[in-house]
């Protein structure tokens, strides 16, 4: 887990109501990009680790016998239900626990995808756990948007969101040192999934980029959001001053554009992948 960390259950309390709004898509085609390089055809078990409302694991679903969507925050996974049930997707399933906590009796997988959740798990021991539950020549897939995008390539048609002095204004609310859940991230979250990987046994790396670069429309109320969709920044850990943040942050917003309307970039999507070895290799 991340230095000096401990994980505990208020990590994203009260940002699920804000996610799917807040969080900037990953790029169109991300799942037919996996399914090609995975060759996946509708058969076998797909299991989503840290899947909040569902994004990934209903995008994948359809490639799937049954796809399983693990979550420890129970609103997170009773949005995900909320979002199955209106996209009409009727194999996928959803189980509140920790991903230290499996394999929970959920048997045997074809592929397992940490999106952007990895980090929050103490990775060593997970990476064995889910090396155990997939099926020989199963996948682990570790997605995120990609890590040093290229510089701006042309001129946005109105202005970005102000990231930097959002930073600034959570600073001053919640102090210097990032928050998580009742703990801080002093050197915030770990990387070098392939050290990781490499340990517990998997083999035969790849690297995929999904290409985005479309540029969306956003409203202030997308960038409030996107606020308290973090972690870092998650509703509760304002206590009695969330009125008082929220408005000081709707003002920078309207200082930065007047009629509340901002644009960004769609970011490019890493997919990595690993597999387990098959039997008597």
């Amino acid at each position: 887990m991340p230095d000096g960390w401990q994980w505990d259950s208020t990590l994203f309390q009260g940002s699920a109501a804000y996610y799917e709004r807040g969080r900037l898509p990953y790029a169109p085609g991300f799942a037919e990009t996996l399914a090609t390089a995975l060759g996946l055809d509708g058969r076998g078990r797909l299991l989503d680790v840290g899947c909040g409302p569902g994004i990934v694991t209903l995008a994948l679903a359809r490639l799937f016998i049954e796809a399983v969507g693990v979550d420890p925050d129970e609103d997170m996974l009773a949005e995900a239900a909320r979002q199955a049930k209106r996209r009409g997707v009727v194999n996928a399933r959803w189980v509140a626990a920790r991903a230290e906590h499996l394999p929970a009796g959920l048997g045997e997988f074809r592929v397992v995808v940490f999106a952007q959740s990895f980090h929050w798990t103490d990775r060593d021991r997970v990476a064995e756990i889910v090396l155990e539950m997939l099926e020989p020549g199963g996948v682990f897939v570790h997605m995120s948007d990609l890590k040093n995008p290229p510089a701006e390539p042309a001129p946005l048609p109105l202005p970005a969101p102000p990231y930097p002095q959002i930073s600034d204004l959570v600073r001053r609310y919640l102090g210097p040192v990032r928050r998580a859940g009742q703990g801080t991230l002093v050197n915030g979250t770990p990387d070098r999934e392939d050290l990781v990987l490499a340990r517990a046994g998997f083999e035969s790396f790849e690297r995929h980029v999904v290409p985005a670069g479309e540029v969306v429309d956003r409203a202030a109320d997308d960038i409030v959001a996107w606020v308290f969709s973090r972690s870092d920044s998650a509703p509760h850990l304002f206590g009695d001053r969330l009125e008082d943040f929220e408005r000081d942050l709707r003002a920078m917003l309207r200082r930065t554009s007047p009629d509340n309307r901002f644009a960004e970039r769609l970011p490019a999507t890493e997919i990595m992948t690993w597999r387990k070895p098959h039997a008597g290799r």
